[in-house]
Formats: structure tokens, sequence, C-alpha cells
């Protein structure tokens, strides 16, 4: 018997669950940070180090890896450099470039993503126990983005549509009708029209 999938309902509120969201938000985190070149009209350069950046991006936002944890994320070079590798094989899939799905399946078999059970109480996470923290995350990360496409939703992984920028974002709005990464680029697009429609009446 066939078993299908809702698409989560999306209302002024998000519906979609903890898991999702979260490592959703992680995946938009790792390619704003360190995998995107042009932010709001400027360019940017990679961080040399990608642990401190990273570091201070994930208690900026707030982000753990788990529900109330408590205190900062601490990485070690290895592991932030190899999430600097996976915010690069993920940034093609926020977008939805026309090889979002084959790029988003190999990163899910390069990270190993399998459905597990962990700890005691038991959390379902989709990583292989002996997973690197690296590993770990980006399948958890990837495996959370294949759920927003796979239910319908992928539209929902979007890009900045301002000139010069390159942010990504997931996009929660009731009928998934964003455009921009925040309103500095909103007002940078809305002046650019503007400009444009002055010199050609």
């Amino acid at each position: 018997m066939p078993v299908t999938i809702d698409a989560w309902r999306i209302t002024g509120q998000s519906q979609i669950d903890s898991y999702v969201g979260r490592w959703a938000e992680l995946a938009v985190l790792l390619v704003n940070e360190l995998a995107v070149t042009r932010v709001r009209g400027r360019e940017v350069e990679l961080p040399a180090d990608p642990g401190p950046a990273l570091e201070g991006a994930l208690a900026r936002a707030g982000w753990s890896p788990s529900p109330g944890a408590a205190g900062p994320v601490r990485l070690s070079g290895e592991d932030a450099a190899r999430l600097a590798e996976a915010a690069a094989e993920l940034r093609p899939i926020l977008g939805g470039g026309p090889d979002a799905v084959a790029a988003l399946n190999r990163v899910l078999i390069r990270h190993r993503a399998v459905p597990s059970l962990h700890g005691d109480p038991p959390v379902l996470a989709f990583h292989a126990p002996d997973a690197t923290l690296a590993d770990a995350w980006a399948a958890n990360a990837a495996t959370a983005l294949a759920m927003v496409i796979g239910v319908g939703q992928g539209v929902r992984l979007r890009s900045c549509e301002a000139d010069g920028c390159e942010l990504v974002f997931f996009d929660v709005t009731r009928n998934a009708s964003r455009r921009f990464c925040g309103l500095s680029c909103q007002n940078r697009a809305k002046a650019t029209a503007y400009r444009a429609r002055r010199r050609n009446p």
C-alpha cells in the first residue's frame, strides 16, 4: 500500500517540524557564511579560517545541534574545514538550480545520510552513529533539504533576487512569495527599479 506525505501547510507561522526547520536553517547559515562571495551588492572574501567565522554565526543565530542545548558551539579546525566543503556542496541546492536534486543526492550519499536512533532516550537523526561532527551536520542538513524538496516545497529554498547578492534563505511566507534575503536588498531593488523608471518614462 503506497504511503503519501502531504505538503506542509505553511500559514503565517511556519508549520515545518522542528527537525526540518532547524537543519534547513543550518544549511542556509553554512552557505551564507562559507560559500557566498557577493553580499548585498558587495564582494566578500571567504574566511581563510572558517572556524571562528562559523562559530560566531552560529552564536548570533542562536543555533545549536539539539533543541535546548546550552552554550556556544565549538568546532575543531578539521570540522570547520569540512563544513566549509559541505557549504560549497549545498550552495547549488539552495536556489533551485537545474541540477539541485542530483547535487543533493550526491551530498546525501557522500555524508552517509541514513536514519538512525542515537542516545538514551533515543533521538532520531540522519547520520551514521560513528559520523564526524561535520558529516553528521552535513547529512542532517541535506536530509532536511531533501524533505522540503520531497514534499513539493523546493520553491522555498531561495536565493536573493537582488543584483549583487548571493545570500540564500528558507522562505516560510504563506504563499512562498519572498524574493530577497532582507530589507536591505529589497530596498536596493526598489530604488534601482525607481531610477530605471525615471530614466525611461
